[in-house]
Formats: C-alpha cells, sequence, structure tokens
C-alpha cells in the first residue's frame, strides 16, 4: 500500500484518554505523490488530530508512514524534514519578531547561507501576495496576513508532503486565490483539512470525509459532500467551484 505513497494510514486510532472512545477509529487511507486530497468534516470529527498525528505530534495505534518512513519518536526529526505543517493557529508556528525571519527560518536551521534564505523566503512571500510585509513586524499583521506568512514558513523547505489545517481561515477572496494558485503549482503531496468547500474544490480531487473519528466517505464526487452536509448543489449553470480545475 506504501509503494509511492507520501502518507499511509494503516488502522490508526488516537485516544487522548484510555478507556475513552476514539478520536480517530481504525483510519486507513494513502496519499500518491503530488496527489491533493481535502480532508472534511465538521467540527470535532478528528481532522486536525490526524494531521497532528502524521507528524509523531499525538500517540497512536496503528501505522502511519510518510514517504516510507514510519512515524515514530524515534524517527520524528527524520519525517518532519519531510513534512510542511499548517497550524491551524497561526501564532502557533510564528517564533521571531520580524517576518523575513521566520519565513527563512527552515533554511537557517538547515544550514542555507542567510542571503540566500532571505531571497528564497522573499520569493514565496512574493508568490502569497506578502512580500512587501518581508520587513514589518509579527505582531502587526492581520490574522490573514500571519496565515501566509506561517504558510512561506512551511513551504520554503520545499517538502514532500504539506499537512494544511484550515489554511483558507481568515484569508480574504484576493489571499484565497493567491494561496490557490501558488498550492496548484507544487508539486508536494498535500492533505488539507478545512471546512472550506469551494476552496478546497478549486486544488483537490480527491475529498476525504470524516464522521466520528471514521472515514466515512473517500473519493472524488464532491457532491457527495454537499449532500451529507445538507447543502443545495448549484442551479444557476455555472461550473460548480467544487469541480477541481487544473489552476
Amino acid at each position: 500500500m506504501s509503494g509511492g505513497a507520501a502518507l499511509v494510514f494503516e488502522g490508526v486510532t488516537v485516544r487522548y484518554e484510555a478507556g475513552e472512545a476514539p478520536v480517530l477509529a481504525d483510519v486507513t487511507f494513502a496519499l500518491g505523490e503530488s496527489e491533493r486530497a481535502a480532508l472534511v468534516g465538521l467540527n470535532g470529527s478528528g481532522k486536525t488530530t490526524l494531521l497532528m498525528a502524521a507528524v509523531g505530534l499525538v500517540a497512536y495505534e496503528g501505522l502511519i508512514r510518510v514517504c516510507g518512513t514510519p512515524v515514530a519518536r524515534r524517527t520524528a526529526a527524520e519525517v518532519r524534514e519531510k513534512v510542511g505543517f499548517l497550524f491551524n493557529v497561526p501564532e502557533d508556528q510564528l517564533l521571531f519578531p520580524k517576518v523575513i525571519e521566520d519565513a527563512a527560518f527552515g533554511l537557517l536551521r538547515r544550514g542555507e547561507g542567510r542571503t540566500e534564505a532571505y531571497r528564497q523566503a522573499r520569493v514565496i512571500l512574493d508568490g502569497l501576495g506578502v512580500g512587501k510585509l518581508a520587513e514589518r513586524p509579527v505582531l502587526h499583521l492581520s490574522h490573514g496576513q500571519k496565515q501566509r506568512v506561517a504558510l512561506a514558513g512551511a513551504l520554503v523547505n520545499k517538502p514532500a508532503l504539506l499537512l494544511l489545517d484550515e489554511p483558507s481561515a481568515g484569508l480574504d477572496p484576493p489571499g484565497k486565490l493567491a494561496l490557490a494558485r501558488l498550492a496548484g503549482r507544487l508539486d508536494a503531496a498535500m492533505l488539507m483539512a478545512t471546512h472550506d468547500l469551494d476552496f478546497a474544490g478549486r486544488l483537490c480531487r480527491r475529498f476525504i470525509a470524516l464522521d466520528g473519528g471514521r472515514i466515512v466517505y473517500d473519493g472524488g464526487d464532491a457532491a457527495a459532500v454537499r449532500r451529507m452536509w445538507g447543502m443545495e448543489e448549484p442551479v444557476d449553470g455555472r461550473s460548480s467551484p467544487l469541480t477541481a480545475s487544473s489552476e
């Protein structure tokens, strides 16, 4: 199952407390190289827990592999070098006073020289529409701006796998468009937890739906997700924003 896969879950169960109902229950799926999938579900369905388990931030039963490497305490550093992770709350991963310092941190940590690291970070920031903020203090940014800076930090190392937790949250329409265009050009595999079905449909041809910690749908029919959530299909004759595009 893991041949050529960027991410594999096999029978994964997560419990935060012994004896309690599992937050994830027997979750099994594989994400291929360069594949983009939307992880959808209502609040409390287990989306964030699944992403955290993928990089060893929560204990789990079963098997998880990232680019062939089993996720375990001893492999945590190796796994996280292969992953770009965007938290739902950007403040949880913004560590430095200035935008450019935060965006370039991953490259500096790998030993890249400051000049080159800053150059590459500016390219990513420009692509997300926030290049002009490079010298700004992080504390002076709006939530949406912080979200894009945090995403720049996740992208700068060119990871093989992107795990994004509500990446469009707090973004205005131009910000969402910039993010969709940039993400659409990436070669990395991507698993995006989101409530924003319209945004997900711009990037993803696969939808994995969680309910009560279990996968209840895994396929390419975005309309199935709408039906599960009681949402009506578009009736004006235009292409549904949930129809995956090549943008």
